[in-house]
Order: C-alpha cells, then structure tokens, then sequence
C-alpha cells in the first residue's frame, strides 16, 4: 500500500469546496481515485449547481460521516424573484412569470419572519430522498407526481444581505435537513411573486468552514507531493 493510502485508511476528515456542477459524488469518485482507497464517503450532499463546504471522510473516519451530517449548516446564496421553475432552482427553466415592481425591501424582511424558528418544510420533488427504493427526482422526471411529507426543521436566522432586484441576497443558519430551494420556494410563495435559487455556497458545517477547505486541484496537488516524499 502506497504511503496516502496509509494515511488516509486510518481516517482523515477533508474540508473540500466543491466546484460548481459537480455532484458531490462526483467529488468523493475524485478523492478515491487520487488516494486509491475504497472507504471515501460525504457528510452531506450539494446540488451540482450548488458550490461551498463538502465534509469527505476516508477510511475509519467514515464512522463519523452520520455524526458529521447532524451539525448546524451556514449557506450564502440568491434567490431571484418574480418566477418559480420545477427543481426551485435553475436545474430548469424558469416558468410563471409575476410583476415584482411593488414589492419593496420591507416586504421582502418582514417575510423572512414567517421562516425563522420551528417550520415544516416539503422537500423538492427532484431531490434525492427515496420512496419506495426510487429517487423522487428520478419519479418527478419521468413525470410521476410524489406526496412527500412536511418535516420539521429549525431555521437559526435567515438574513436578507442585499437586494438587487429581482435578485436577492441573503444568509441562512438551519438545522440540518433543510432544502434552501425549499425555503426559496416557500419565501416566494409568500411574498406572492415567486421566486427560484439563482445561487448557493455552504459556508459552514458545525465548527468546520468554508475559509478552512481546499479546492479538489489543491488537493490533488497535496497528494502529488506526499508520492514525491
């Protein structure tokens, strides 16, 4: 066995900033690949248009993958008004269009209040929760129609950053388990309008920060230098 291989079956816990349209599988294939173990996994899945903080546990450390998946989450992102789309995201095309001249900056505040505290949230139909052993995302695209339940979640603080109509910016702290295009949805729906996520980055996952991680080509480096020692 080569020496990263070593290092990374006793456990190692890899803070990686995910790169925009890649799953996040497809960044823990990538991390196996380079240090040449099986035993990879995630705490804690990013849409592909998503980018930030993605928690991968090699070797024992996959035993804390769970423990990991349970801490509080911190995301940045956007949300555009004035249209809704399939996915709540730009995985599709925006559709619905609705005027958003008249609503004004204390509007879009005073709506946040309705998300913050204890709420029940629907997931998305194309998410990757199963029913049935089916991804619904696979169901919702082959144009069958899944009920999935509410769920309860806490949602920490949700902040309004700036407002470029119809584009705005915000910052949410949530208890883990929470679909910010969920949230987007339901903010839109709130406000009348619509509204769909134009952008998201996970900046934080319990103590552990976005600041702290690493891109996957710095990665790849490092282990280029621990096969040169």
């Amino acid at each position: 066995m080569n020496k990263p291989a070593t290092i990374f079956e006793e456990g190692q816990v890899l803070l990686i900033n995910k790169p925009l349209q890649w799953t996040s599988f497809d960044a823990v294939r990538k991390i196996r690949n380079l240090i040449r173990i099986k035993k990879v996994g995630h705490a804690g899945t990013l849409d592909p248009l998503a980018t930030g903080l993605l928690i991968i546990c090699t070797g024992k450390f996959t035993k804390k993958i769970n423990e990991y998946m349970a801490r509080e989450k911190e995301y940045t992102g956007t949300f555009t008004l004035g249209a809704t789309t399939p996915t709540y995201d730009l995985e599709s095309v925006p559709e619905n269009p609705k005027p958003v001249d008249h609503i004004t900056t204390e509007d879009i505040i005073a709506a946040t209040k309705n998300f913050i505290g204890e709420i029940m949230q629907v997931p998305p139909a194309h998410s990757a929760i199963k029913v049935d052993g089916k991804r619904v995302y696979e169901l919702a695209r082959q144009g069958k129609e899944v009920k999935l339940e509410p769920r309860k979640l806490f949602i920490k603080e949700f902040e309004i950053t700036a407002i470029e109509m119809p584009v705005v910016h915000f910052r949410v702290v949530c208890s883990t388990g929470t679909y910010i295009r969920s949230l987007t949805n339901d903010f839109g729906a709130a406000l009348g309008c619509g509204a769909y996520l134009s952008s998201l980055c996970r900046t934080r996952i319990g103590e552990f920060l976005l600041s702290d991680a690493m891109t996957i080509d710095a990665f790849e480096e490092k282990i280029k230098l621990l096969l040169q020692k």
